[in-house]
C-alpha cells in the first residue's frame, strides 16, 4: 500500500490521463471505476465514475480524497488498477488473498525524482506549520511560546493538522452566506473545538457560531476561559448531555470520542438538523457487542476480543449505511495511526441531498437480521 500511496501522490495532478479500476470483487456494488482530472472553479479535482449494470455514478474528490478513495476501492473491491500519468505508466495487482503489488511500467526522469523525494526526503507540510506559534495551541500546552511543539505533545500536534485536514476538504461544503454554526458534541478539553475555530475564523476568514458541550462542569468552565482570554468571539461552551440538547440547528456536527450509544444521539441530532458535514470519531461501541448473535460466526464470536472488535466495526458500518440513507455522502476514513489510539476510524458524512441508493435499506436489514443487532441510531431516525 505504501507504494501504491507513492504512485498516486505522483500521478495525482493536471497531467494525470486516467485511472481504471476493474477486476471487481462484487458487481452488484461496481464493475468498474474511471478517474480524471477536471478543472472547477479553477481548482483541480478528480472525478471518479462508477459503472454499476447499466447505472453510471460521477463524484468529484480533492487529491487527498481521491487518493484514499483508490487505495480503499483497491483493497476492498477491485483487484487491478491501470493509472497513466504524464511521465508515468503503472499497474496495481491484488492477489485474492490481498497482496498488493505494483508495477512501474514507463516513468520519466521527473517522475522518478518525484517518487524518490516521497521515499527519501519527504517532510510533512501541515495546515498548522511547526515552528510558528498559534495562541490557542500555546495555551493548551501544544507549543511554547517560540512555537515549538512540547516534549510529549507531538502525536496531540499530529492529530489537530489531521483533523484540520477533513476540515479542509469539505471547505465548499459549508455555507457561504452568513455564519457557519458548529457544534461539538463531547468537546473534553477542546483541542479539535479551538482548532476547527481557528481555521475557519482566522485562517480562512468565516464568521462562526461554534458550540462545545461536554458534562464535565469544570472542564467547560476551563474552556470558556481560554476562549474569552483569546478573544474567540464566537466559540463558547455548555455544559451538558448529547441527548438533552436543545440549541438550535447546526451545519457542522462534530463528535470526537463520544462513548458508546451517545454517538448515536450526536448523529441523531445532525440528520435531524439536515447538517451539512458530519465528523464522527465513535468510541466504546457497545451496544452490538451485547446483542450481535448468530450461530454461523459462533466459532469467531467465542473469543471476546474478536467479538468486541467485529461489533466496534460493524456498530460503525451500519451508522454509515443509515447515515447513507438520509442523503448523505459517507466515507470511514482512517484519522491517526493505530499507535496512537485503537480509535482511529472517522465517519465523514456530507449532504448531498436526497440520495438513498437503490438495495441499501434492503441490505442492511438482512444484515442487522442476520447477526441479531438492533442498532439504536436506526431507531432514532424513525422516531
Amino acid at each position: 500500500m505504501e507504494e501504491l500511496t507513492k504512485v498516486l501522490d505522483v500521478a495525482l495532478n493536471e497531467g494525470l490521463e486516467q485511472i481504471i479500476l476493474s477486476n471487481t470483487r462484487d458487481a452488484a456494488s461496481a464493475t468498474k471505476a474511471k478517474i480524471r482530472p477536471v478543472l472547477i472553479g479553477g481548482e483541480i479535482k478528480f472525478q471518479e465514475t462508477i459503472y454499476q449494470g447499466t447505472k453510471v455514478f460521477h463524484q468529484n474528490y480533492s487529491k487527498q480524497e481521491m487518493a484514499q478513495r483508490i487505495e480503499g476501492e483497491l483493497a476492498e473491491l477491485f483487484r487491478q488498477g491501470e493509472i497513466t500519468a504524464r511521465g508515468l505508466s503503472a499497474t496495481v495487482l491484488v492477489s485474492k488473498k490481498g497482496k498488493m503489488t505494483v508495477k512501474v511500467k514507463r516513468l520519466s526522469n521527473n517522475a522518478q525524482s518525484d517518487l524518490d523525494r516521497l521515499s527519501h526526503n519527504r517532510t510533512k507540510t501541515y495546515i498548522l506549520p511547526e515552528g510558528e506559534p498559534v495562541d490557542f495551541l500555546i495555551r493548551l500546552g501544544v507549543q511554547t511560546p517560540d512555537g515549538r511543539i512540547t516534549k510529549n505533545r507531538y502525536d496531540k500536534f499530529r492529530q489537530i493538522n489531521r483533523f484540520l485536514e477533513f476540515i479542509e476538504d469539505v471547505l465548499e461544503d459549508l455555507p457561504k452566506d452568513g455564519p457557519i454554526h458548529i457544534v461539538d458534541f463531547g468537546c473534553g478539553k477542546s483541542y479539535l473545538t479551538f482548532a476547527t475555530y481557528y481555521f475557519l475564523h482566522v485562517k480562512q476568514g468565516r464568521d462562526l457560531v461554534v458550540t462545545g458541550l461536554d458534562l464535565k462542569e469544570d472542564v467547560i468552565r476551563h474552556c470558556n476561559e481560554i476562549a474569552q482570554d483569546l478573544h474567540y468571539d464566537g466559540l463558547h461552551f455548555e455544559q451538558g448531555d448529547i441527548s438533552a440538547y436543545g440549541g438550535s440547528a447546526a451545519d457542522v456536527v462534530i463528535s470526537l470520542h463520544a462513548c458508546d450509544l451517545a454517538t448515536d444521539y450526536a448523529l441523531e441530532k445532525a440528520v435531524k438538523w439536515g447538517a451539512k458535514v458530519i465528523l464522527a470519531v465513535p468510541c466504546c461501541q457497545h451496544e452490538l457487542n451485547r446483542q450481535i448473535k448468530n450461530d454461523v460466526l459462533r466459532p469467531a464470536l467465542q473469543y471476546g476480543i474478536i467479538k468486541e472488535r467485529m461489533a466496534a466495526l460493524l456498530t460503525d458500518a451500519v451508522r454509515a449505511q443509515l447515515l447513507t440513507q438520509q442523503g448523505y455522502d459517507t466515507q470511514i476514513l482512517e484519522f491517526i495511526d493505530m499507535e496512537h489510539t485503537p480509535k482511529n476510524l472517522l465517519i465523514r458524512a456530507v449532504k448531498r441531498g436526497g440520495m438513498r441508493p437503490a438495495g441499501t435499506a434492503k441490505g442492511l436489514g438482512e444484515m442487522e437480521e442476520f447477526l441479531g443487532i438492533s442498532p439504536t441510531l436506526e431507531r432514532l431516525l424513525k422516531n
